[in-house]
């Protein structure tokens, strides 16, 4: 299809769908823009989304990158267009995901959010940073100090109350106002899951300094963007690897690049642009 509408109107870039096979064979879905700019030594973006979203929750981006780069954002399996296997709801098997979504890709600035941030560091743990010409990581905890606050009854809420707490959570991401249709395309989207599978993804078992590890271990450009909530691990994380860049969106939801698209995506192209200098 030559343009997918979600949040907004009117895609100046032609953005397609796609699919590709796991290892393990699971059938992952690819939003993609730009292809003409593929090219070997030229810069790829590719966009993680966070716990349960699809990739659709990029369309700004999608369609403000692509018309200079080679963009890409994936469905993790159990999300948005991709298929929903019984088992694979790791770190690793999900890090693995992504060596396989980015084989065929070379100079990738990766865009980590949410959950997929740290799911973009244990890619970086197993498999290494050969392939990627910077990090993004946005709005996740990082295993700096402070340490986020507990989760409380959120996953028994799941268990308990499944739609209402899936409603009050896709609400709760976003700070600009949102459609009930969205929202609830949103709901039924994370609901394709298993209430075991999604709990899975929020229960990985490493300790906290295992994600600063992989950051602070990290040679390459990166750049860590975050709200309010992770300020403080922001300042940690520049204090303990100096040369990392951040950025703090004060008045946006944890959808900052959906609240503040024009800053968020100013800031990616100057990254990237800095990229390409290096």
């Amino acid at each position: 299809m030559s343009c997918l509408v979600l949040t907004a109107q009117g895609c100046a870039s032609q953005i397609t769908r796609r699919s590709f096979q796991t290892s393990d064979g699971v059938v992952l879905s690819v939003l993609d823009s730009g292809r003409e700019h593929a090219a070997s030594d030229k810069l790829t973006i590719a966009l993680v989304t966070g716990w349960s979203m699809p990739a659709s929750i990029w369309l700004n981006q999608l369609d403000d990158f692509g018309r200079t780069y080679y963009t890409l954002a994936i469905d993790p399996r159990g999300q948005g267009a991709s298929q929903v296997p019984r088992d694979g709801f790791t770190a690793e098997r999900r890090a693995r995901d992504l060596e396989e979504f980015l084989d065929p890709l070379s100079n990738v600035l990766l865009i980590g959010w949410s959950l997929g941030a740290i799911e973009s560091l244990q890619y970086v743990h197993m498999f290494g940073a050969s392939r990627l010409a910077g990090l993004v990581l946005v709005d996740s905890s990082v295993g700096e100090e402070p340490a986020p606050p507990p989760g409380g009854t959120f996953l028994q809420a799941l268990r308990d109350d499944r739609d209402k707490t899936l409603d009050g959570f896709v609400r709760a991401i976003f700070k600009s106002p949102r459609s009930d249709a969205e929202i609830a395309a949103m709901v039924e989207g994370a609901k394709r899951m298993s209430v075991d599978q999604s709990i899975a993804l929020l229960s990985y078992p490493f300790p906290r300094t295992h994600w600063k590890e992989i950051a602070h271990a990290f040679t390459k450009p990166l750049l860590y963007i975050v709200t309010p909530q992770f300020e403080a691990q922001a300042g940690n994380l520049q204090k303990n690897r100096p040369a990392t860049e951040v950025e703090v969106f004060n008045d946006a939801g944890h959808t900052l690049f959906v609240d503040e698209p024009e800053r968020f995506n100013a800031l990616i192209r100057k990254f990237a642009e800095s990229l390409s200098r290096r």
